[in-house]
């Protein structure tokens, strides 16, 4: 079986998609998380499946890998890390409150939220996101599809306009490595580019 042809159209469609995307939004977020860690906020993230992986991942690039550059430290935390908590707030209370249990008399004025969905539907997800709005809290929303109600309720939504969540969830990845790379180079002094 030769897939060249399927390899070559995915790739095509990556670079079709890189080029459509709001570099203004990107930069608004960048500003967000920079104010977050200036002013010592924490920066909560959390996605379900694939984007909780995603999440854990922002998560360990920014706690160690700029961090390691650092002090102070990033204080992100990834609020689908801890599988013991997710346990017993789906069991007890409910899957949708498995993220906006864990904000409610935690989150602070002036910290930052981070949500990733692809569809931008996930009823958790929008749950947390209401009540950090409620608190006055900004919120980053990451999200392909159409985007969703998160896309409307964010304060800087970065969409990926594709109806795919393979791509979706690729360029999310990206945004955490484009981020952690032009982080390296503003806040640590680190050219990113020349350390391997």
């Amino acid at each position: 079986m030769d897939y060249s042809q399927d390899i070559q159209q995915y790739i095509e469609l990556e670079r079709e998609i890189l080029s459509k995307l709001d570099i203004n939004a990107l930069n608004h977020a960048m500003q967000l998380i920079e104010a977050a860690y200036r002013q010592r906020k924490k920066i909560y993230i959390f996605g379900n499946g694939g984007s909780s992986a995603t999440a854990s991942h922002y998560q360990n690039d920014f706690n160690k890998g700029l961090s390691e550059h650092l002090d102070p430290k990033f204080e992100f935390v990834c609020l689908n890390n801890d599988t013991p908590t997710l346990m017993a707030i789906s069991n007890d209370i409910g899957f949708e409150e498995v993220f906006r249990y864990q904000l409610q008399g935690r989150i602070r004025e002036g910290d930052l939220v981070i949500a990733i969905s692809g569809s931008g539907n996930s009823v958790n997800i929008i749950n947390a996101v209401e009540y950090a709005r409620e608190h006055g809290n900004k919120v980053i929303g990451l999200t392909g599809i159409k985007g969703g109600k998160l896309r409307q309720l964010a304060d800087v939504s970065l969409h990926v306009p594709v109806n795919s969540m393979q791509v979706t969830e690729d360029v999310h990845m990206i945004f955490d490595h484009l981020m952690m790379s032009v982080f390296y180079k503003s806040l640590c002094g680190v050219d990113h580019m020349k350390m391997y």
